[in-house]
């Protein structure tokens, strides 16, 4: 290959990140999210009327949904619902090295249990949660450890459709089924209701945001809160329902 060749093919590559980095960053723009400070939030909320938190950090409105899969008792005191994209680096830092000492803690001794809600911040996280709601029960929450661990690959490919049904052929999928699980419609709207339920009611401002909640009250935290904040949390209500 001549030297012009090199550059010419360089030239290519180049041109074709910046288009998708343009239209990464205008579809991203019109779901609402903006670059600040380095990380993805929300920065255009619904257009509904937003209930703001209250001083004590406990939510006026009632955010309400169905979970697909529940980690841990279903009937423990308190309940952990991780708003959370399968993209979002932030949200991988939690689910790798922060939530397996709260399994350990809290959640296999049936304190508490995590309820995984999505919020999807781009389309590639949007098709890795609606391939994660075809997995079975008992691998649902493992293959979302994996989406996370594999992140970096799928996240920035440009065949992330590719590599995502890679993943799932691995727990028994086919490439027709994931294909499937990637286009359903039914999925997708429940997916897309439950982050506009968390906007408008919550006013979930970035991922990851946490409600914690039991039957004496609930609170949001939002970011990535460290253990020992959790567990103070966490604790708080346990108390409180002894």
């Amino acid at each position: 290959m001549t030297f012009e060749n090199i550059v010419k093919r360089i030239s290519q590559i180049l041109s074709a990140f910046l288009i998708f980095l343009m239209a990464d960053g205008f579809y991203l723009s019109q779901k609402g999210f903006d670059w600040v400070n380095g990380q993805l939030v929300l920065v255009k909320t619904a257009n509904a009327a937003v209930p703001v938190v209250s001083d004590n950090n406990v939510t006026p409105a009632r955010f309400d949904m169905t979970p697909t899969h529940i980690l841990g008792n279903p009937d423990a005191p308190v309940t952990i619902y991780e708003f959370s994209s399968l993209g979002c680096s932030h949200c991988a830092d939690f689910h790798l090295n922060v939530l397996p000492k709260l399994k350990k803690e809290f959640i296999d001794t049936g304190k508490v249990n995590l309820v995984f809600a999505d919020f999807p911040i781009d389309g590639r996280s949007m098709q890795a949660a609606m391939l994660a709601r075809c997995m079975p029960a008992e691998k649902y929450f493992d293959f979302l450890s994996l989406l996370f661990k594999k992140q970096m690959n799928w996240g920035l490919s440009f065949k992330s459709e590719k590599l995502l049904i890679g993943y799932a052929k691995t727990e028994g999928l086919s490439a027709e089924q994931a294909k499937a699980c990637m286009s359903d419609d039914k999925v997708a709207a429940d997916i897309m209701a439950i982050r506009q339920d968390g906007m408008e009611k919550l006013q979930i401002r970035g991922t990851p945001s946490f409600l914690i909640r039991s039957a004496e009250g609930e609170e949001l935290l939002p970011g990535v809160p460290n253990y020992d904040e959790f567990e103070k949390t966490i604790n708080k209500y346990l108390s409180v329902n002894k």
